[in-house]
């Protein structure tokens, strides 16, 4: 799926170098071990040092990264998919051999393997290796797997080899009895999360492109930051990593930010009239990026509450503007008790009407609003006037790459 932004604000940055944003800004792209062309970010500044993993999968060999070896890290915006100590997973190299282990016991059925648009790329490779067979897949995966310069061992003739590549919506009971129908066939599902299985020829296999519990504690032990936010929404974990948290005072709390305007949201009696400006600007201050979503693997992690024996901190979420705490009522610390909107319905609201529609004008914008609302979904600054916005990001653009 292309990406949904004009290619015009598409800057491609190298893995392992850092790059300025600004003069007041640093980021630094580390390889996420996920799939492949994923990246941590690492930004730097007067504000702090954030790390943010994004989708991850952790290995020992980051600990030889420089640019995190030995480095103070502020926050630490964590993938906490599998943050449960229920949430065992086995190395992938482990889940490939119980892979290769469930073909070898099934001698005479073609093999079907369940993957997404992108991911699991390295399971392939290995059990072609492994069986020395082709892997069949479609003619636009094969067009990907080139891309991405990958072994060759794929091909998209039906007959060429016995295991094939197909979409995970496939592996279901219809589609089982049709392959069953033409010639024995298993159906192998490499995720980490917990599925039903609809066929007696179904495999899960627990291989997964997201850290275990215990990789994300030794991760979080070696790095010692001074906070860690969770990044997977409805699930939390900080109180897994209490005891690893560095001791020293965060950088972030002083950040030069403009103060939120208070009473930006008043009651429903109150908001006809209002300038919509401090709506906007409260709604970028608190559309942070939490990365992508996912829903927390089923059973173990759908409520906190069943994480038995363990109580989870509660914290002031107003002490610092950038908090993402869930659940927050106030926004200012001063005003306890009044209504919070999230984007989401802070969207809805201006599609009933409740929010006036009259444009923000350019003055109403803070000055160095790219710099300062870098991290800020795009879609929230642009809602008001898209040539605004866009002369704001080309001034931005120009000024960095000036001499």
């Amino acid at each position: 799926r292309p990406p949904q932004v004009p290619t015009r604000w598409i800057r491609p940055l190298e893995v392992g170098q850092s790059h300025a944003l600004g003069e007041e800004v640093t980021v630094t792209l580390l390889d996420s071990n996920h799939c492949p062309g994923s990246v941590m970010f690492l930004f730097e500044g007067a504000f702090g040092t954030i790390l943010y993993t994004g989708d991850f999968r952790y290995t020992s060999a980051m600990q030889g990264e420089p640019a995190l070896r030995g480095r103070r890290i502020d926050r630490l915006y964590l993938d906490n998919t599998y943050c449960h100590p229920h949430r065992a997973l086995p190395s992938r190299q482990r889940a490939t051999r119980q892979a290769a282990h469930v073909i070898r016991t099934h001698p005479q059925h073609r093999v079907v393997i369940g993957v997404y648009s992108l991911g699991k790329e390295a399971l392939l490779v290995d059990l072609a290796v492994e069986f020395s067979t082709w892997v069949v897949v479609s003619p636009w995966r094969l067009e990907q797997m080139r891309l991405l310069e990958l072994p060759d061992v794929f091909t998209t003739e039906e007959e060429a080899g016995w295991i094939r590549a197909v979409d995970v919506t496939e592996i279901r009971w219809d589609t089982l009895v049709s392959w069953n129908t033409l010639h024995p066939t298993i159906a192998i599902l490499p995720t980490g999360r917990p599925v039903k299985v609809t066929h007696p020829n179904i495999h899960p296999v627990p291989y997964s492109d997201h850290s275990s519990f215990s990789e994300l504690c030794e991760f979080v032990k070696w790095l010692k930051p001074c906070s860690v936010i969770p990044i997977v929404r409805g699930t939390m974990c900080q109180a897994y990593f209490q005891k690893y948290l560095s001791s020293a005072p965060q950088a972030l709390p002083d950040l030069g930010l403009p103060k939120p305007v208070p009473e930006c949201v008043p009651q429903q009696s109150k908001r006809k009239g209002r300038e919509p400006a401090c709506l906007l600007k409260r709604a970028a201050w608190h559309s942070v990026p939490r990365g992508v979503v996912y829903e927390p693997p089923e059973k173990y992690t759908e409520k906190s509450e069943e994480f038995t024996g363990v109580k989870v901190p509660q914290q002031n979420c107003c002490k610092s503007a950038l908090s993402l705490e869930e659940g927050c009522a106030c926004y200012t610390g001063n005003e306890k008790g009044k209504e919070e909107l999230s984007g989401e319905q802070l969207g809805v609201a201006r599609e009933a009407g409740t929010v006036s529609q009259v444009p923000v004008s350019y003055e109403d914008f803070p000055t160095g609003l790219a710099e300062q609302y870098l991290l800020t979904p795009l879609n929230i600054l642009k809602q008001n006037s898209s040539q605004k916005f866009d002369k704001l990001v080309e001034d931005f653009f120009r000024r960095g790459e000036a001499p």
